[in-house]
């Protein structure tokens, strides 16, 4: 049974749990060591089984827990060579055998998890989203889209389960109180993923068969999780899926665990 959970999501700090069989790996490590070895117990997890953990960028919202975590429990610490040089400092020191390799387009093999990286836009060197690969199912991760493209939905298709990015509203964004330049730079090609186009994505994921989705990475100041839902529903609902019959939805919080869902 695969196993996923959203630990933490959202601008304060990412942390997700997969898991299958006697493997398991969190992807980022975005709040204090100390918080995700209490979500994981929240969760009747342990971090002494975490044998990986998997980075998709550099900033500190992804990254800030994984150097105590890789310290405290000997735990590898994979990202591709880019990402490395760019957050290698702020990790602090990283044993040799724990710092690993996964370059763009490359799979990792972790005990029973196949990991594959692929592209995705953001303003971070070289942003990734995660495939994993287990029984011939496939689980995606991918939070911090500035936009969607072809090869990023491909990358989403045919799978069991997404975690898809609904960062904000664009109306609120807009009305907001953030300085115009930080507006310019989340509505950007290089910045995050609106309600709209999420739920347009999920729509189109749903129709081909994906079953199950959280939507992550929702802004505290320009977003709420009710409305992140409710958008999301209304494109399902457009194309006569039932979000609560069809398939499972729900919001992945900023500050709690999800749902762990069995895939």
């Amino acid at each position: 049974m695969i196993k996923v959970c959203s630990l933490f999501s959202g601008s304060s700090g990412n942390c997700i749990f997969v898991s299958y069989n006697d493997t398991a790996i969190l992807i980022d490590a975005g709040v204090s060591g100390r918080r995700i070895e209490a979500a994981l117990a929240g969760i009747g997890e342990s971090i002494d089984k975490i044998e990986a953990i998997f980075i998709t960028h550099e900033h500190s919202d992804h990254i800030s827990g994984a150097g105590i975590l890789s310290r405290r429990h000997n735990i590898p610490i994979y990202a591709n060579s880019q990402t490395w040089n760019a957050m290698r400092s702020e990790l602090g020191k990283i044993k040799s055998g724990f710092i690993r390799y996964i370059e763009l387009g490359e799979v990792a093999t972790v005990g029973d998890i196949a990991i594959k990286s692929f592209p995705i836009p953001h303003d971070a060197i070289c942003p990734v989203g995660y495939n994993f690969l287990i029984n011939d199912k496939k689980i995606t991760i991918a939070t911090d889209i500035g936009h969607m493209n072809n090869e990023l939905l491909s990358n989403l298709e045919k799978s069991e389960m997404v975690l898809l990015e609904s960062n904000h509203d664009v109306e609120m964004l807009k009305t907001g109180r953030y300085p115009w330049p930080l507006k310019q730079r989340i509505l950007g090609d290089k910045g995050h993923l609106c309600n709209d186009i999420a739920g347009k994505v999920v729509a189109h994921l749903a129709k081909c068969g994906t079953k199950k989705f959280l939507l992550g990475h929702l802004s505290k100041e320009n977003n709420f999780p009710e409305l992140a839902y409710r958008t999301v529903c209304n494109a399902l609902q457009d194309i006569k899926i039932n979000p609560e019959k069809d398939i499972y939805l729900e919001v992945a919080l900023r500050d709690r665990a999800s749902n762990v869902l069995y895939i």
